[in-house]
């Protein structure tokens, strides 16, 4: 599989995920509002008997207004989220087993080997073939077919730091958002702060709780925006830093298992039993 085969699921995710966002952007925009905010629900006109408390409209929120209620830290806040989304998916698809390990390229290869059906070249051929990163690892070996198994062993960890890097991209980014979220709702909350008691002190706002109380919900909104997309960017990094660990363990354990077949000493066992896997060295 090819990295354009491999990026072309990616690219079309991303950009259904910028559609969806676009779409329930507009949407959000387009919902009628007051000129005060909040919307209102008007009683019934055959209602008129009733107390004045039945009077008092019933508000809501939308979720672009509280967004929108949250401030500027709210965007930024906004873009870690997507990009956290976009690349849960992108190592969703890239960390799938069958695309790291692919078990009908390693069963044939192995019992190929085995048998003694493969000699060096053939089996160059068939790990450049597959191109996944066992086969990398497979190819670095089959290199060394013939020689010692100290020589072999020091190869398979050469080859396996080759593709680790490749198996951890975009796993630091995770982190990085579960770090920096908090940060930004954490300002965003400083930041209303700050603008609600400049805007009291300019007020006459003695005995008005109701607007510090409004005023510091708006404010904290930022801090919960933050702490909602670190938790998750936290899970999703432990969780993909494991798969890449248990990945790169059983490609160590099949290598292995291939430097079992491969050695000059298997190779030696191998003849003295008269199996003649013949070692075609370089």
């Amino acid at each position: 599989m090819s990295t354009k085969k491999v990026l072309r699921p990616t690219l079309r995710l991303m950009l259904a995920l910028v559609a969806v966002t676009a779409l329930w952007s507009v949407g959000a925009l387009a919902q009628p509002a007051d000129a005060d905010g909040p919307a209102a629900v008007e009683a019934p006109a055959g209602d008129a008997a009733l107390p004045a408390e039945a009077d008092e409209p019933i508000t809501y929120k939308s979720l672009f207004q509280i967004l929108k209620n949250g401030g500027v830290m709210m965007i930024p806040l906004f873009v870690c989220s997507f990009f956290m989304l976009v690349f849960v998916f992108e190592r969703a698809i890239s960390l799938r087993r069958g695309r790291i390990v692919p078990g009908p390229f390693v069963k044939r290869f192995l019992h190929q080997v085995r048998e003694g059906k493969f000699d060096r070249e053939s089996a160059l051929v068939l790990c450049e073939e597959s191109s996944s990163p066992v086969a990398e690892v497979f190819g670095a070996v089959v290199k060394k077919w013939g020689r010692p198994s100290v020589e072999i062993e020091q190869t398979i960890i050469d080859a396996e730091d080759r593709v680790a890097p490749g198996l951890r991209a975009y796993v630091r980014l995770f982190s990085a958002v579960a770090t920096i979220s908090p940060l930004l709702g954490l300002l965003g909350t400083v930041v209303g702060m700050i603008r609600l008691f400049d805007a009291i002190s300019d007020a006459d706002a003695m005995g008005r709780t109701e607007l510090l109380a409004a005023g510091i919900s708006e404010a904290l909104l930022t801090t919960a925006a933050g702490l909602l997309i670190a938790i998750p960017a936290l899970l999703f990094h432990l969780y993909f830093v494991g798969r890449v660990e248990r990945l790169l363990m059983a490609i160590d354990e099949l290598a292995q298992e291939l430097a079992g077949y491969v050695s000059a000493e298997a190779l030696h066992d191998d003849r003295r039993r008269g199996k003649g896997r013949s070692p075609n060295a370089a």
